[in-house]
């Protein structure tokens, strides 16, 4: 039995509405998987008793649902839809406790919802994103981690982040190609994919067109991708190129260098669909890939399509045991 261990994000936000939502649904579709959500469990167990949702004492019950009471929501706090050091506070408490749970064995695979960062920040947490969070609450480097976007087109790995542009440029070194190309893959052999094709782009016009562009692809990016995987890594490919094929179902898996490289694409071509996944933890992170969404909140249009995937995906990719 698999148990899935949810922060629902910024309870200014949507997080809440649809991490309920989704785990309604989930059930529904016949899901087997148990969870453990976490926050303020009162708030929490009134939006899933609406729902038809029951909440159990034991997560280890099969295809249940269990709250961890970690973080106060106040009224003020969710009715004021945008961000707040309270809000903040509440984000990182649900998410730390989350992984601690994961990385305990008390639960298997960590389902996380939107976050702010400009919360996080005013509650007092340094704070650039959930992926390299989480990286330093496992004790590992910004470097050991890749930041996958996992749709049913498009299949992408970053490597790099939250920089700056002109900062992410001067970041792309061989070593960091490799690594996001290696996990990349690995996501893909997890997801079935038994001989993955995959292609790393440029990160200039033209992939550098032999160094009249910029020399990143001579030095970092080609010798990433010289002879490895048994030639089934190609690049770099000039990131429009790369994005058609992969489109088209041609290759397996896009590698980009930068971040909005990856999530134009990924939000073009997957809205809705696509999964913002962390390879690399000692454990499988699968979240929305879509922000806290503070005026759809205040609007109550939410969609939850997006943690459904979400669900769905970190399920998929839970090593069986």
């Amino acid at each position: 039995m698999t148990i899935l261990a949810v922060s629902p994000g910024d309870p200014a936000g949507v997080g809440p509405e649809i991490t309920a939502r989704a785990i309604a649904s989930h059930r529904e579709a016949g899901g087997r998987e148990s969870f453990l959500v976490f926050g303020d469990a009162e708030r929490l167990e009134a939006r899933l008793d609406r729902l038809g949702v029951p909440c159990v004492d034991d997560p280890s019950a099969p295809a249940t649902v269990s709250l961890r009471h970690c973080a106060r929501w106040s009224d003020a706090t969710i009715a004021l839809h945008a961000p707040s050091d309270e809000g903040g506070r509440a984000q990182v408490a649900a998410l730390d406790a989350a992984a601690d749970a994961v990385l305990s064995g008390e639960a298997d695979t960590l389902i996380t919802g939107p976050t702010s960062k400009e919360a996080v920040v005013l509650g007092g947490t340094a704070f650039t994103g959930q992926t390299e969070h989480l990286a330093a609450r496992c004790g590992l480097a910004r470097d050991d981690v890749t930041m996958l976007f996992l749709g049913p087109r498009l299949k992408v790995g970053l490597v790099t982040t939250h920089l700056s542009v002109r900062d992410a440029a001067e970041a792309i070194t061989e070593a960091r190609v490799r690594r996001a190309t290696r996990h990349l893959i690995e996501a893909l052999l997890r997801l079935g994919c038994d001989q993955p094709r995959v292609v790393v782009t440029g990160l200039n016009p033209h992939a550098g067109e032999g160094g009249l562009f910029g020399t990143e692809e001579i030095a970092a990016i080609a010798p990433a991708c010289d002879g490895v995987y048994e030639g089934r890594v190609t690049g770099p490919m000039g990131a429009e190129t790369a994005f058609r094929l992969a489109s088209d179902g041609r290759i397996d898996g896009v590698v980009t260098m930068l971040h909005d490289q990856a999530t134009i694409a990924s939000k073009l071509l997957d809205w809705r669909a696509a999964v913002n996944v962390t390879w690399g933890l000692p454990f499988v992170r699968a979240s929305v890939d879509h922000g806290v969404a503070y005026d759809a909140a205040a609007g109550e249009a939410v969609d939850f399509e997006g943690m459904a995937a979400a669900i769905r995906c970190g399920a998929r990719l839970t090593p069986s045991i």
